[in-house]
């Protein structure tokens, strides 16, 4: 790997950061809210599924008492 001095190793960075686009506003915020509703979606079928999960231990369990 080539030695890069620290001047230019800053020159290479500013050149890469050039290239960046950064999206707009609105994709912003329909991007958080598109990663909002994901998040509720998960929780509630994770909660679901552990609700069963637990439905089903108890069952178990009570067979044998």
């Amino acid at each position: 790997m080539a030695k890069v001095t620290p001047g230019a190793f800053i020159r290479q960075v500013r050149q890469e950061s050039a290239k960046v686009t950064w999206p707009s506003r609105k994709e912003t915020l329909v991007t958080t809210g598109m990663v909002f509703v994901m998040v509720f979606l998960a929780s509630m079928f994770f909660f679901l599924v552990d609700t069963g999960i637990q439905a089903a231990v108890k069952f178990i369990l009570s067979l044998g008492a």
